[in-house]
């Protein structure tokens, strides 16, 4: 009779503990009731994550290893099975009496450490903890890599030779103390940049390299010095008391090797280690978690091997793909089925990723519908491309969107740039999530200050900015005395330094000054003697700018990039404004976009980012433009496969950004870092099955395919005349591939054997834009709307008057003076203008 009542008891208890888990599917409740020994938890994007963590950790503290057991707790009889069959039919709370009865091995909240890449990750785990446990949620150890890692450094650091009270380097520290090693070692930065032997030691840390394995491995000469440095330099951190950010971690996992008394300390306290993210770590990352679980093997890592994209800050996939080897007798679990996006933005996913070789394997899957069928919109150039996707923005708000329902998705930064600037014209909001709007950027910033002063040599705001950068040993000092010097005066700064050595104040600084005179007067020729793009590409030679930042690395060539986006910037605005364009014009426009980009921030905005900054978020609408070859992917992956696999995850990961809709985009041409190139759609487009992809051609882009296939049959014409059949086919394809940047496409959403779907037109919100113009959005009111007297309303300069109109370029130049801005210039397509009366 007893043996009876154990049996229906613990089937009562099981079917009891999966009720309390009832709002999950039944592979993620295999998640959260495996308890015991390592797991791996692959999950897919949008397959609920972080809900399986909270749940397998309130079901670690609640009820152990209960649901899976097979022993009934001493007791349990009669009384326990009639009050779980009252809890299963009508709810409620258990008594007091039972509550024992439904555990078997808790673990205690402290005796679990849970690990995310970021502090609001991290917070959010132990809110919904809380919210879940009570107080017992917040007894979870939920922290960061780096915040776990201090905690144990606060309590441990002088096995290690460092004070408890340790102090921790930040990037400018960094920078100062590298800089007395350099002074130290008499080291030349432009041999060796400072940032890169920063980035180089924090990569050696990354991989448990110490400064002695590093100077007694085989070495180059630059690498032999950085080893030396790294040497030099953590001495100097030790007798300073002090870990730089890469040494956290670092520390931590030499302090647990080296020490055994110390590592049985924290296995023992953290007997079960629960890892987000696990496809971001790094080999010091690996190291910690191995060291910490490797003992009782409680470890369970959650990740998606389809979704490693930081490979280049030291993430190593081969962690989450050889999670079965470092922990055998591993149990893996995969979590497919997507609660976040439509069947068809899945499909489009599987297929991209599918051709990766280093995964795991598995589909994604939903019960959302099939959904619309993806967009691709071949466009003519980067700024056909812009209109398409405003237009597209506008036909979505008309239909009830919202505008924050919008991500644009690109691989750079410096993809933004027209983009920025054809909203900004048209007056759509938008914000740059993780990154900054282009004119905001530094290095944008300095270069719209050089274009300054050539342009007025009064603008002493815009000369204090660059008048030491690149440094020219022209100190704050010495600028405030040129400052005091000119206002006493009542002339322009630039005045005082041209006559310095005419003032005992500026005597010891002459010689810097006249050097800074001198590189203005070679901008002031540049301008008077080049066309504006040139001059531009100049500036950065004369100022020095640009071996400035070739001595940053990569930081350097990103923030290069940027300026590159800025010449074609010029470049088109010459082009467009033909004779009328000069240099204060431009700077005109760039201000007036500011103006109108910063109206209203308060409002619904569009979202602008990078496909890294996505990881994580999801919008109703993404859009990703430039899939194109060189591009996304980028050039670099062109020699490694490692590289294009991860270019291959990062669009699965833009892909399953989407919930609703998807849309992708590549151009014929496009202008990057002053160059028009004709790239090849994506192979990532032409891996799409194209039953699930709708393609629209732009007119501006059907036309210059119709001319390319007018030169190919010419080309082809004359080839058979002068050679014959037999070679023509490889000659025409060659130099079809070397006049358009590649050969013809396969049968995917970029390939150009599909049939194009043109559309007339696709209808705005902002406006009626022809589908693929590189027009842009124009006013209901019409350029020609505008005569001189008229009295108008501008909603960043208030009212004003028409001075003067001038028609050029297919729009008009509208000079208005305004009663508190004074006399502007803009483009009456754009300007967020109207008609008043007196």
């Amino acid at each position: 009779m007893e043996s009876q009542f154990e049996t229906q008891f613990l089937a009562l208890r099981k079917k009891y503990i999966e009720a309390q888990f009832g709002k999950l599917n039944p592979v993620q409740r295999d998640a959260v009731f495996t308890t015991d020994g390592p797991l791996l938890i692959l999950a897919g994007a949008g397959s609920g994550k972080t809900t399986v963590l909270v749940n397998r950790i309130a079901n670690l503290i609640r009820f152990g290893s209960a649901h899976s057991s097979t022993y009934a707790p001493q007791g349990a009889g009669p009384e326990q099975v009639a009050e779980l069959e009252r809890l299963l039919h009508s709810g409620g709370e258990p008594s007091e009496a039972l509550r024992p009865f439904l555990r078997e091995h808790t673990v205690r909240p402290y005796n679990v450490l849970a690990i995310t890449f970021t502090n609001k990750a991290a917070g959010e785990l132990k809110n919904r903890l809380s919210a879940m446990l009570g107080e017992a949620g917040q007894d979870v150890n939920a922290s960061t890599f780096h915040s776990a890692c201090v905690r144990i450094l606060r309590r441990e650091a002088g096995r290690l030779g460092y004070p408890q009270s340790f102090t921790i380097y930040d990037t400018d520290d960094q920078q100062r103390a590298m800089k007395e090693v350099y002074k130290s070692m008499n080291i030349d930065d432009k041999f060796l940049p400072l940032k890169s032997a920063i980035g180089a030691i924090g990569r050696l840390k990354d991989k448990m390299i110490s400064p002695q394995d590093a100077m007694s491995a085989p070495a180059d000469t630059r690498a032999g010095l950085v080893a030396k440095v790294y040497d030099a330099y953590q001495k100097r951190l030790l007798q300073a008391g002090a870990f730089d950010f890469d040494d956290l971690i670092y520390a931590t996992v030499k302090l647990l090797r080296d020490f055994e008394d110390v590592r049985e300390y924290y296995q023992n306290r953290f007997r079960y280690i629960l890892v987000d993210e696990y496809q971001d770590t790094s080999v010091a990352q690996f190291q910690l978690v191995y060291l910490l679980g490797g003992e009782h093997r409680n470890v369970c890592v959650v990740g998606d091997d389809d979704q490693s994209i930081y490979r280049f800050r030291g993430a190593t996939i081969e962690n989450i793909l050889n999670f079965e080897q470092h922990f055998p007798g591993a149990k893996v679990i995969r979590l497919e089925q997507n609660y976040r996006s439509t069947s068809n933005i899945l499909n489009a996913a599987n297929c991209v990723i599918k051709n990766n070789m280093g995964r795991k394997g598995k589909t994604l899957w939903t019960e959302n519908g099939n959904g619309e069928k993806l967009m691709c919109y071949e466009a003519d150039s980067e700024f056909d491309e812009a209109a398409h996707v405003a237009a597209v923005i506008g036909q979505n708000v008309k239909k009830g969107a919202k505008l924050r329902d919008h991500a644009i998705l690109y691989r750079m930064n410096a993809q933004s740039g027209p983009i920025e600037t054809y909203f900004a014209r048209a007056g759509i909001p938008y914000k740059i999530v993780g990154g900054q709007r282009f004119y905001d950027r530094k290095e944008i910033k300095d270069m719209l200050a050089y274009m300054s002063i050539v342009a007025n040599e009064q603008d002493d705001l815009r000369l204090r900015r660059i008048i030491n950068e690149p440094a020219r040993k022209i100190g704050a000092t010495t600028v405030q005395n040129v400052a005091d010097i000119a206002a006493g005066l009542g002339v322009s700064m630039l005045e005082v330094i041209e006559h310095a050595p005419d003032y005992p104040a500026l005597a010891r600084a002459s010689a810097a000054l006249g050097g800074f005179w001198r590189i203005y007067r070679r901008l002031k020729e540049a301008y008077d003697t080049m066309p504006l793009d040139v001059f531009v590409s100049e500036m950065l030679e004369i100022t020095g700018y640009r071996s400035m930042l070739e001595a940053e690395g990569e930081e350097g060539q990103t923030r290069m990039e940027n300026i590159g986006q800025l010449v074609s910037s010029v470049k088109t605005y010459a082009d467009q404004r033909g004779p009328e364009a000069s240099l204060p014009g431009f700077l005109e426009e760039v201000a007036l976009i500011s103006d109108i980009d910063s109206y209203d921030e308060g409002a619904d905005v569009v979202v602008l980012m990078t496909m890294h900054a996505a990881k994580g978020l999801e919008f109703n609408y993404v859009f990703i433009v430039g899939l194109e070859e060189g591009i996304f992917p980028s050039e670099m992956s062109r020699y490694s496969n490692e590289d294009l696999e991860e270019e291959r995850r990062l669009c699965y990961v833009g892909i399953t950004r989407a919930k609703k809709e998807l849309y992708l985009s590549c151009a014929n041409s496009r202008m990057l870092f002053g160059q028009t190139k004709h790239n090849r759609p994506s192979r990532f487009l032409e891996e799409i099955d194209a039953s699930l992809v709708e393609v629209e051609q732009s007119p501006a882009a059907a036309q210059t395919k119709a001319m390319r296939q007018r030169y190919m049959q010419q080309q082809n014409a004359y080839l058979q005349t002068e050679y014959g059949a037999a070679s023509m086919r490889s000659t025409v394809q060659a130099g079809y591939s070397a006049r358009y940047g590649g050969a013809s496409h396969g049968s995917g959403a970029g390939g150009a054997s599909r049939p194009a779907r043109q559309r007339a037109s696709v209808g705005g919100g902002f406006s009626t834009v022809q589908a693929g113009s590189a027009a842009s959005v124009p006013r209901t009111e019409g350029s020609g709307a505008y005569r001189p007297g008229d009295l108008v309303e501008h909603k960043v300069f208030g009212r004003g008057e028409v001075l003067k109109v001038t028609p050029v370029a297919g729009d008009t130049i509208v000079e208005i003076r305004f009663d508190t801005a004074g006399v502007k210039k803009t483009m009456a397509n754009y300007a967020p203008l109207k008609h008043i009366s007196e």
